[in-house]
């Protein structure tokens, strides 16, 4: 007869054989699952000012504060075993105003976390035991009538209108006025319950049944250029030490 030891391990190895093959078909299942993400930005005002990086920094630097619209559905990432969305937008613009071979620069003016119903609302036993040891009050009103789900309610849906920027974008450079050729795009990740991490599809990418996003990209607009004061007087920096913008320059 086989010891105890012995039969803990063939039980705790058959445990662990079922549970690794449920997440492989748990991660793969996902590929099934049609997705078609959407997302649609532009512009809405450009600001560039000059501020200092941190209180005690006699160099002035160049900050960009850009407002946009983004009306995205990302509805079609979550099936059950997505557990949460990273959304971000990113401002490209060239990294050199002389060089056209140097790769063009990214940063981030704005992201989000979106979670799902169940990361939303996570399961919690104990919530199960109170719920069902507590005796319930029977209440005289009439009970209200079920409303309907609200689709802008529902996990993936952005309607930004005018949105600030969380962050003020600068350069290695310290100059940003009269850029060139400047993008908002929108990105994102998807982050499973089980399995890999997956990233923003192109337009017209296809794998299987998923398709990349349709939009995602603003039409290409300029930096303004630097006019008025340049905050002498007045420090832009939060709390944090993100600079804030001060004096605007001319709006698009």
């Amino acid at each position: 007869m086989h010891s105890t030891l012995v039969r803990v391990q063939n039980v705790f190895g058959f445990f662990t054989t079922v549970a690794f093959c449920t997440a492989l078909l748990t991660a793969l299942s996902v590929l099934l699952i049609p997705q078609h993400p959407r997302a649609s930005i532009e512009l809405r005002n450009v600001q560039v000012v000059k501020g200092r990086p941190h209180y005690y920094s006699p160099k002035k630097e160049e900050y960009a504060h850009i407002k946009f619209d983004l009306d995205a559905d990302f509805t079609s990432l979550f099936n059950w075993n997505t557990k949460q969305i990273f959304v971000w937008v990113t401002a490209t613009y060239p990294s050199s105003k002389t060089s056209s071979s140097a790769p063009p620069s990214q940063a981030i003016i704005w992201d989000t976390i979106i979670n799902s119903r169940s990361q939303s609302h996570p399961f919690n036993p104990l919530q199960l035991i109170k719920s069902a040891t507590t005796p319930t009050k029977k209440s005289s009103k009439a009970k209200s009538p079920t409303k309907k789900k609200d689709p802008e309610l529902e996990p993936g849906i952005i309607r930004l209108k005018n949105s600030k920027p969380k962050y003020q974008i600068t350069d290695i450079s310290g100059i940003l006025s009269e850029r060139t050729n400047v993008t908002l795009e929108v990105g994102w990740n998807v982050q499973p319950w089980v399995g890999a991490l997956t990233w923003t599809l192109p337009e017209g990418m296809e794998i299987g049944r998923w398709k990349g996003v349709k939009g995602g990209k603003s039409k290409a607009f300029d930096m303004p250029p630097l006019k008025g004061k340049t905050a002498s007087s007045e420090t832009v920096v939060a709390s944090g030490g993100t600079p804030k913008a001060a004096e605007a320059s001319a709006v698009i």
